[in-house]
């Protein structure tokens, strides 16, 4: 490997039908400070225009049609395969819905380089529309409690409490570093989640693995908190965070699996229902029945009547 800032970064994006925030993105992209760089993006079966607004908005853009929506974990494999074909030393995963300061990568890459145990790094990650506040300054992982782990401070004013590069729990797949060597040991993301858990997962057998996890203040990435799948709280994201928790867990921690289903139920199902967020809470009840009926992928409400 090359060292310092001319190690070969390939940054993957992920389009399904959100082409306004994938432009953007890649605009943010195209100010990066880092001189390595090259930037792939993934359109995963999109039924919109996206392809062809991509195309007109960005001409020399590296642009892969995987013909059907894969999710996040498919769409990324797509590209991490790519990168690696293609010489990539690191590869930046990244959110479509994502907008990233100019030094962002070059923070990410110096973290990594310091010690050659570093595997995977992750940015601090505002909220687009308030970024004064913190969605993800590193992350909390309790391997007795996996259920309870999270973002280290969500919703918090950022007031710099939170700027000293350290090891972290896990790397959120919305800003993801990792090492070329690490795909190569542990392999690619999990396609069965489909959606959410997928980096969790992948960083957890990092972990097992030996490699380091990292949170790098200085590199900075403002999110639009779940644009593409209708916005927090949606059918999408409650069955899919339902169902992909306890795989996780399964997989990961198997012997927390219990007491992740009381938790499962209690925070997916029976807080919703107290809000009045019955749709929410019948999607949780449906994938947590896949999880026990050992259905993996897209979700039911996605998936095309043809699909069994």
């Amino acid at each position: 490997m090359r060292s310092g800032l001319t190690t070969s970064v390939y940054i993957i994006v992920v389009n399904w039908n959100n082409w306004k925030d994938t432009v953007e993105c890649v605009e943010s992209c195209r100010r990066l400070a880092y001189p390595e760089v090259r930037l792939l993006v993934v359109d995963n079966g999109s039924t919109d225009d996206s392809v062809e607004k991509l195309r007109r908005r960005f001409p020399d853009l590296e642009l892969i049609l995987t013909g059907m929506n894969l999710g996040f974990a498919g769409g990324n494999n797509v590209g991490i395969r790519y990168a690696l074909e293609h010489g990539a030393d690191y590869i930046w995963l990244l959110n479509n819905d994502a907008i990233v300061d100019p030094n962002a990568l070059t923070a990410l890459v110096c973290v990594a380089e310091e010690n050659e145990l570093v595997g995977m790094v992750g940015s601090k990650i505002p909220f687009f529309e308030k970024p004064h506040l913190l969605w993800y300054a590193g992350a909390v992982l309790d391997t007795e409690k996996p259920y309870r782990s999270g973002h280290r401070g969500l919703g918090e004013e950022d007031r710099g409490q939170y700027d000293v590069p350290e090891q972290t729990g896990y790397v959120t797949g919305c800003s993801l570093l990792v090492r070329r060597q690490v795909v190569e040991e542990i392999g690619l993301l999990d396609e069965g989640l489909f959606l959410y858990f997928e980096d969790s997962d992948w960083c957890a057998r990092a972990r097992r693995a030996g490699w380091k996890l990292f949170y790098a203040p200085q590199s900075v990435v403002l999110h639009k908190v779940s644009s593409s799948i209708g916005g927090a709280g949606s059918p999408f994201m409650r069955y899919y965070l339902a169902r992909n928790l306890l795989y996780f867990v399964a997989k990961n921690y198997p012997g927390t699996l219990f007491r992740t289903v009381l938790f499962d139920v209690y925070a997916n199902v029976l807080v919703p229902i107290k809000k009045g967020k019955f749709s929410s809470a019948l999607w949780a009840i449906r994938g947590m029945r896949d999880f026990f009926l050992k259905r993996k992928g897209m979700a039911p409400l996605l998936r095309p009547r043809s699909a069994s």
